[in-house]
């Protein structure tokens, strides 16, 4: 299943190359309120049994060819954007070149996780948004990153019970500024450096877990301009998915909707005005955005 929202806002279900109006059909079977967001969508579809009947409603309604519809961001006012830091080696290593970063490889799994940091949702763009360089600063790469969505309420859960609260899964763009806050080992400016608008870049679409047998086993791909920057596979992440779910209900209730992003592999590049980016995620699909400069 793939949710997305579409046009002027709507919630929507994709079934091949259609799009159905999922909000009115859930709201109609009284699973929802009427005007829904998606965060109270996604709580429905994961925790109300009376959903399957919304959702045999949506597949009746009358489809909207996907090729026409506007993709926004499928999600825009999450409980809580976390997002893992350094979480692949090898990005560890690059970023002691580019910018400094102190050395992590002595850090304990728990003592890396407790880097993750929070972005704002009014960082979020959607597909094919624009990525606006602020004119403080003159280094800001992408980061490409497989994003999970909680669906259930997660306090206290085991590594072994962590995919039980996932609803399902989506593409993630952590835009950052290197400069001036995150030279040097700086990086208690994160929050700021990471959450200026347009730099959460989130999409095309939310794909349900059962789409993903393996968060650890998936690729991803990014080109810029064309070229092929970035090629990883998320089973090279310190800490998996499973463990971010564990450590972060230790410190804070994980509510339906929260987005849990896992950190970028190497291959983040700088980005310039007019630049086009585009990725792959396996099992999820593919998102493209445009760059350009503050006026």
């Amino acid at each position: 299943m793939k949710i997305c929202r579409y046009n002027a806002g709507d919630a929507g279900l994709i079934d091949g190359d259609s799009i159905y109006p999922l909000g009115d059909a859930l709201a109609a079977t009284g699973v929802v309120r009427a005007g829904a967001t998606m965060t109270e969508i996604i709580d429905a579809l994961a925790n109300q049994p009376g959903a399957a009947a919304g959702l045999a409603a949506a597949r009746s309604g009358k489809p909207l060819a996907l090729v026409t519809a506007k993709l926004r961001a499928p999600t825009i006012n999450p409980p809580a954007i976390w997002a893992a830091a350094a979480n692949y080696r090898a990005h560890q290593a690059e970023m002691k070149v580019r910018v400094g970063a102190y050395d992590r490889t002595q850090l304990s799994a728990d003592d890396l996780m407790a880097e993750v940091f929070l972005k704002p949702a009014s960082s979020i763009v959607g597909p094919g948004g624009t990525v606006i360089l602020p004119k403080i600063s003159k280094h800001v790469d992408f980061e490409c990153e497989l994003c999970a969505v909680i669906g259930k309420s997660a306090r206290k859960v085991t590594a072994e019970q962590a995919l039980d609260y996932v609803f399902g899964y989506t593409m993630c763009w952590d835009i950052s500024i290197r400069d001036p806050w995150g030279v040097g080992g700086r990086h208690n400016t994160r929050n700021i450096r990471k959450g200026f608008d347009t730099f959460c870049g989130v999409g095309p679409w939310i794909v349900s877990k059962d789409e993903i047998k393996e968060p650890q086993d998936v690729h991803i791909t990014v080109e810029q301009n064309g070229k092929t920057v970035m090629q990883a596979h998320t089973a090279d992440m310190i800490n998996g998915l499973r463990d971010l779910i564990r450590f972060l209900s230790s410190v804070t209730t994980l509510q339906p909707g929260t987005l849990i992003t896992t950190g970028t592999p190497a291959g983040v590049s700088k980005l310039a005005p007019g630049d086009h980016l585009k990725g792959t995620i396996g099992g999820i699909g593919t998102m493209e955005l445009d760059v350009a400069a503050e006026q």
